[in-house]
């Protein structure tokens, strides 16, 4: 999975799935990564993904990356059809804003637990 965008600046920016990771990557025009979107298996590993952490370099700062980052890991997961859980900030808030239009698109997503939490202090 490989999208490229426009940021804010013109710039052309690159949303990318590094499994090895477990994050999306957002790389600026010389191949840079600017930026992650964290997560970690559920407690159903192969159908749940808790996003937990989404940082983006402050020298890109202002550039909208994270939006662009949030955005297309929420497409992918829905288009693998892959539950998001939702712990990082950004995608809560995402989810609060758009989380009927997302399910509506066929994308699942669901509420963080204590169980949730738990995975993310044990392993992040």
């Amino acid at each position: 999975m490989s999208k490229t965008f426009e940021d804010k600046t013109g710039a052309e920016v690159t949303v990318s799935l590094n499994e090895s990771t477990q994050a999306y990557e957002i790389s600026v025009a010389d191949g840079t990564v600017a930026g992650h979107a964290y997560f970690l298996p559920g407690p159903e590993p192969e159908a749940e993904r808790i996003f937990y952490h989404t940082v983006v370099d402050e020298q890109f700062g202002g550039r909208g990356l994270s939006k662009f980052l949030v955005a297309e890991a929420l497409e992918d997961s829905r288009e693998r059809g892959i539950t998001v859980v939702p712990v990082c900030p950004l995608f809560v808030k995402k989810l609060q804003e758009t989380g009927d239009d997302y399910a509506a698109q066929g994308g699942k997503f669901r509420n963080a637990t204590g169980a949730d939490f738990d995975i993310v202090k044990r392993q992040a």
